[in-house]
């Protein structure tokens, strides 16, 4: 079994990259989403503990903890901690069960895979990038998105263009979505057809 690591950073495209993987029948592991359930259920106790306030009707309040996070990031290493290994186990679940069913191709999208130094838990890499204009553009528009959020976020986040040299196949978002899909498509052959990099192996 082939494991996919999908990553990119904020604006790039990725969500819409990794649906793409998932219409061609790949099955995928959204970290996010992921993140989300576990603000509903294993990840309420700790996080409402370690960040008062941030509980409301047995739910962690994303926004409220996004503030707090904001006005402390020194905070950011004690939520890592709490969330990181619950997001590791149902990625080791997912993986498990895609592997006793003989599944061929997996994806994980895991928006800091290389923050979290998740390279080595994956096969291949494809990362997602764009223009940064064109970035930029689509981040500033999503609701509550400020120039220092922006920046707060980007700082936390490995360059592009350091994302791109580490990757072994590419996505460009900013080319369109049939372009991306046609993409996806190619670089699922690839896999099949047993090569795992377009670049020399990633460091």
């Amino acid at each position: 079994m082939i494991v996919i690591g999908l990553t990119g950073s904020i604006g790039m495209g990725k969500s819409t990259t990794a649906k793409m993987f998932a219409e061609e029948g790949v099955p995928v592991n959204d970290a996010d989403a992921v993140v989300h359930d576990l603000y509903r259920t294993d990840a309420v106790a700790p996080v409402g503990e370690a960040f008062p306030g941030t509980v409301k009707d047995d739910v962690v309040d994303r926004q409220e903890l996004s503030r707090q996070l904001s006005a402390s990031p020194e905070k950011f290493p004690v939520l890592e901690a709490i969330v990181h290994p619950l997001v590791r186990k149902r990625e080791v679940d997912f993986l498990t069960r895609h592997r006793e069913a003989g599944t061929d191709l997996v994806l994980l999208d895991i928006p800091l895979l290389f923050e979290v130094k998740g390279a080595d838990r994956v096969d291949v890499i494809v990362v997602v990038t764009c223009d940064p204009q064109i970035q930029r553009d689509r981040v500033l528009a999503r609701p509550g998105m400020t120039e220092e959020k922006l920046a707060m976020i980007l700082s936390r986040q490995m360059p592009d263009a350091e994302k791109r040299k580490k990757a072994d196949f590419l996505v460009d978002t900013g080319l369109g979505l049939d372009a991306a899909r046609k993409r996806v498509r190619e670089i699922i052959a690839s896999l099949k057809a047993g090569k795992t990099s377009e670049k020399k192996p990633h460091a």
